[in-house]
């Protein structure tokens, strides 16, 4: 009995553990699903709430994106508006301006037959009078037309006459200005001291057996110098001596120091010659500079400009009249201090401007002046003192004397160049042709360099390869040689020779 309560007991225990835990597992299941429930409605509004807002910025995007499009399409109508209005402006303006063409046309028309008219009635009025004077005179048209001509041209020949008579007196008049004027325009700034002695200059050798390498084979060597330097070496039966013959001292000079070192070095060929030369060339400009400063030194005046200096030394190849410049230079400027000191003024500014007072006959471009004005010029822009400018520009009396240096250096430059004169224009006249030449050749287009050889007998003319061809160079020729012919005067006949050199140069490395 105990044993079946026991077991009654149990089964009742465990039926109601199996209530209460059903119970409590439908609770805690109920709660679950509850929260659940809660939660998926937090989800779905926050979903919602995600999903409104993207709609939102979307919508806000397209609402944006349709306005700037509207805002597009209104510029664009705005635009196609004014061009549709500025368009009709411009059909309105045509068709206004058709209209008027129209009106003037038909005025012009109405006009042109009105002139037509005109034209004929005159045409008739005039034949009408013609005959009638015709009838009158006893002569025809062209018996009156023929006797007006020889008339006019009567008159013509007679005005012509006193326009000649009046021409021909006021060149009498003016003749001997105007001959004074040409003299004072071709003042010479290039030549030598004498023709004979500045003519040529004698290089001296060891051998003959020299000359055939300065030949060189079929004459190259001795063209290549002449073609360098601007002179005629002359290679004749003349024992241990060679002539170097031209009208310029700086190129005879540059030949001589050029031939002696190649002759000393042994190496002569074209190329070296031509290396030799341009070093020669700086050389000489070395040395000019060189004698305008120990002139400077020599005379005791300082503060030159270094262009004045340079120009100082070119003096040394320059000669006025026969006479070396540089020496004439530094003989006036002693001249104008012995005056200056007996006269008590500035014996440096006496001296400075005497040695200065024919710089105008040296300057690198040589351009159209008077050279006492064109000194003057050269001073005042390397700033030399006033009273110095107008002494240099007044030694001719080109400009008005304010100093009492101005008459000082007239005077000495007077006494300097106080020596017979009777070949000296002879020579400055043949120098001048000679410059005249180089120059009317250098004119053209394509000259590299000109030099006037043989006395002026030959004008060789250097043409680059690359701006003139085989057939230009004639053509070339005879334009120089036609324009010597009508331009200038000179004696005998001017051989005219262009030459034209093309060189391939590589270097072995």
């Amino acid at each position: 009995m105990d044993i079946i309560l026991v077991i009654g007991g149990l089964v009742v225990g465990a039926v109601v553990a199996w209530l209460v835990l059903n119970f409590v597992t439908n609770a805690n299941v109920k709660r679950r699903i509850e929260e659940a429930e809660r939660d998926a409605e937090v989800i779905k509004k926050n979903k919602l709430l995600e999903v409104k807002e993207q709609a939102l910025q979307m919508k806000a995007e397209f609402e944006k994106q349709v306005n700037s499009r509207n805002s597009k399409l209104q510029v664009a109508e705005n635009k196609v508006k004014q061009r549709e209005q500025t368009l009709n402006q411009k059909i309105e303006e045509a068709q206004r301006r058709k209209t008027e063409v129209d009106t003037i046309k038909e005025n012009l028309d109405s006009q042109l037959e009105i002139i037509e008219k005109k034209k004929l009635d005159l045409d008739k009025l005039h034949k009408q009078e013609v005959e009638r004077l015709e009838a009158l005179s006893g002569l025809s048209a062209e018996d009156i037309k023929n006797k007006l001509i020889e008339a006019l041209k009567d008159e013509a020949q007679t005005d012509a006459q006193s326009y000649i008579s009046e021409i021909m007196e006021e060149a009498k008049m003016t003749a001997n200005k105007e001959a004074k004027k040409i003299v004072i325009q071709s003042i010479q700034r290039v030549a030598t001291e004498t023709a004979i002695e500045n003519a040529i200059t004698v290089f001296h050798i060891e051998s003959d057996e020299v000359k055939g390498r300065i030949i060189g084979r079929e004459g190259r060597n001795i063209r290549a110098l002449e073609a360098a330097t601007g002179v005629e070496i002359v290679v004749d039966d003349t024992p241990e001596a060679i002539v170097i013959s031209g009208f310029d001292p700086v190129r005879r000079e540059i030949a001589r120091l050029a031939l002696h070192q190649l002759v000393a070095d042994g190496r002569i060929h074209p190329a070296r010659i031509e290396e030799v030369v341009s070093k020669v060339k700086k050389q000489i400009e070395e040395e000019i500079i060189e004698t305008g400063k120990r002139t400077a030194i020599d005379l005791g005046i300082h503060g030159l400009h270094p262009e004045m200096i340079r120009l100082i030394g070119k003096m040394k190849y320059r000669s006025s009249y026969g006479q070396n410049l540089l020496q004439h230079a530094r003989e006036t400027a002693n001249l104008c201090a012995i005056m200056a000191a007996e006269l008590g003024l500035n014996v440096k500014k006496a001296k400075r401007a005497g040695l200065l007072h024919d710089i105008g006959k040296v300057p690198d471009d040589e351009p159209e002046l008077p050279h006492a004005l064109l000194g003057m010029k050269l001073a005042e822009k390397y700033k030399e003192k006033p009273d110095i400018c107008n002494a240099i520009g007044a030694h001719h009396d080109e400009i008005e004397m304010t100093s009492l240096l101005a008459p000082i250096v007239q005077v000495c430059d007077a006494i300097s160049g106080a020596r017979p004169g009777a070949r000296r224009e002879i020579v400055e006249a043949y120098i001048k042709r000679l410059n005249d030449l180089e120059q009317l050749a250098m004119s053209y287009p394509g000259v590299l360099k000109t030099y006037a050889i043989q006395a002026g007998r030959e004008l060789r003319v250097i043409v680059g390869a690359d701006k003139v061809d085989d057939v230009e160079t004639e053509k070339l020729s005879s334009e120089i040689a036609k324009r010597i012919q009508d331009e200038m005067t000179y004696p005998g006949q001017v051989k005219i020779t262009v030459i034209r050199e093309t060189r391939a140069v590589s270097f072995a490395k």
